[in-house]
């Protein structure tokens, strides 16, 4: 496999009275985080980057009526844990992750792609912040109110 490019989405998926999907993650049990994913190449656009994961990871469909993905033009910049350092190219140590937002409506349907993730469940934005194991996620989450319907 390629090496992983360092740049990555995180996006937050809510419904119109913000209510925050979070998924468990198979290879970490009892980590929850929003829907997160590197750039397949170096120029595909965030926002083709955000919906590709989002179908990946939960079957939701970014470009569905009634959805709506947004740039939130948000970036954290992090150092990459040393356990997942061999997936990057030789040297690589940080990633610059992307900020989105998805509404959708109330009831969508989830279906996660088992080899990713266990479990989800939607929580009011304030608890799915406390839940999240990431501050930069739990800190996206808590821009959420300021956010939607950018």
């Amino acid at each position: 496999m390629p090496p992983k490019i360092p740049q990555s989405v995180l996006v937050v998926i809510y419904t119109p009275v913000l209510e925050v999907l979070l998924i468990e993650r198979a290879d970490a049990p009892g980590f929850w985080q929003s829907v997160t994913g590197s750039k397949d190449t170096p120029d595909e656009p965030w926002l083709a980057a955000a919906a590709r994961e989002v179908g990946e990871e939960t079957g939701i469909d970014a470009h569905a009526p009634g959805c709506a993905l947004s740039d939130w033009a948000l970036e954290n910049v992090y150092e990459i844990y040393p356990q997942w350092r061999h997936r990057y190219a030789p040297g690589v140590t940080h990633n610059t992750e992307r900020v989105l937002g998805l509404q959708v409506p109330a009831g969508t349907e989830v279906r996660l792609n088992p080899r990713e993730h266990t479990a989800y469940q939607w929580l009011p934005w304030r608890e799915a912040a406390d839940r999240c194991f990431s501050p930069s996620n739990a800190e996206a989450i808590l821009w959420l109110p300021r956010m939607k319907g950018r």
